[in-house]
């Protein structure tokens, strides 16, 4: 199987992550319940967790760390905290489905959204085009930092700053970029939360997620009930992290956090560096088959990278793919207005996403069967 998938899920892991959850199995009891042994030892997991993402992160408090299901449960209870009374957000062009339904959820409430569109790969656009998306009483911008369709990346650090001239709140979408461009929330003056899952570019489990509130904000918790804490008072704590977490917490999800994290602290640079020239080399062979277009940059994308056939629709090839051993993905990716902004709707694309693990042999895979595919057509 050669598994190019990895903006859906990093499928393959390091060892270190399935030995630590596999010790937090049989280790770790329930997390501030209790003060016996296996309660202390799941606490210091969760909690070792927590210094290492903030750590990474560039946060100064690690009981700033809220641990959710998955990104898109982190940026429901950062956009219910900003906008839960009414008001209007700006969003990018590129945002994904768990940014846009929230927000029409929200409608009801009075909230409104103005999308700020730009063409595929220009930075300056973008500012631009937040820039005027900006109304007197915007609350938020949300930022797909990296898009889960195309690998752009949005000029993350140049919307922070418009923001803070404008004293507006940022919310960050870090789906695609936690784990593989530099993120330090010290540096950004005006993000509130970023979200992120732990399955992606962070190498943790399934079912993982992190939620860093970097501002004095007012929170709102989707979910309140038993939190080991105040236990006394019937209303959910307003402190952090127990606010946003309640119930027994994935302690074996967090525990193979932690080795993930750890991971790619060791080797950020090097993964990088691998997704993008594997990215390059792969654009360079689709780029040179007949009827196929691909959608790359030299200096504005990850290693995510779309293309299409211009005589099969994406299904059929990654139906094709698949039956080959080879793992894409195909359609809209959960994300309509990215394809829209890019001009890819109806059909959307095929996305070749890579990971610490791919390898060249991957990508000449991958290339060997599209053009197998294109003589076929």
């Amino acid at each position: 199987m050669i598994y190019l998938d990895a903006a859906a899920t990093t499928l393959q892991k390091p060892d270190s992550v399935r030995q630590a959850m596999a010790r937090a199995m049989t280790e770790c009891g329930n997390p501030g319940r209790s003060g016996h042994r296996a309660a202390m030892r799941a606490a210091q997991v969760v909690y070792d967790c927590r210094e290492a993402a903030a750590g990474f992160f560039g946060l100064a408090q690690p009981e700033r760390v809220v641990f959710t299901m998955n990104a898109t449960h982190g940026l429901n209870i950062a956009i219910q905290s900003l906008l839960r009374r009414g008001g209007h957000a700006v969003i990018t062009g590129y945002e994904h489905n768990s940014v846009v339904r929230p927000l029409e959820h929200l409608a009801e409430k009075g909230v409104t959204y103005t999308v700020a569109k730009w063409p595929l790969f220009d930075r300056i656009a973008a500012c631009v085009a937040v820039a005027q998306a900006l109304r007197p009483d915007t609350r938020c911008v949300i930022v797909n930092h990296v898009s889960n369709v195309f690998g752009s990346v949005t000029p993350l650090e140049e919307i922070d700053d418009l923001c803070a001239q404008r004293g507006v709140p940022l919310i960050v979408d870090a789906s695609q970029s936690a784990g593989v461009l530099p993120l330090d929330v010290s540096r950004l003056r005006a993000v509130a939360f970023v979200c992120m899952p732990g399955h992606k570019g962070l190498y943790g489990p399934q079912g993982t997620g992190i939620l860093l509130c970097c501002k004095e904000k007012e929170l709102y918790s989707l979910i309140q009930g038993g939190t080991g804490s105040a236990s006394l008072e019937k209303r959910q704590p307003d402190w952090l992290p127990d606010g946003l977490e309640s119930g027994t917490l994935n302690v074996p999800g967090i525990a193979g956090l932690t080795e993930g994290l750890r991971f790619v602290a060791a080797h950020r640079e090097e993964i990088r560096g691998r997704e993008e020239a594997l990215c390059r080399q792969l654009a360079a062979r689709l780029s040179g088959l007949p009827g196929i277009t691909c959608w790359h940059s030299e200096t504005a994308q990850s290693g995510v990278l779309s293309f299409r056939a211009e005589k099969a629709d994406p299904e059929t090839v990654g139906a094709f793919l698949a039956r080959e051993g080879i793992c894409v993905r195909c359609g809209l990716h959960c994300a309509p207005l990215a394809h829209e902004s890019a001009g890819t709707l109806p059909c959307g694309t095929v996305r070749a996403s890579l990971s610490a693990f791919s390898t060249a042999c991957d990508v000449r895979g991958l290339a060997d069967c599209v053009t197998k595919l294109v003589k076929c057509l």
